[in-house]
């Protein structure tokens, strides 16, 4: 089992002036999703 933070991508892409209206996450988040830490994940999460 895993405690990792799932992603808030809902798979309905639709970026405007740079950020998803769909997951609320900038361009630079989707990017970096990946190789963020879980403490910036949890960050972005509490944000949205």
């Amino acid at each position: 089992m895993t405690d990792e933070i799932t992603s808030p991508c809902v798979n309905i892409c639709k970026v405007e002036d740079g950020v998803c209206s769909a997951c609320g996450r900038t361009l630079e988040h989707i990017a970096r999703w990946g190789s963020m830490t879980e403490d910036e994940r949890k960050k972005i999460m509490d944000e949205l």
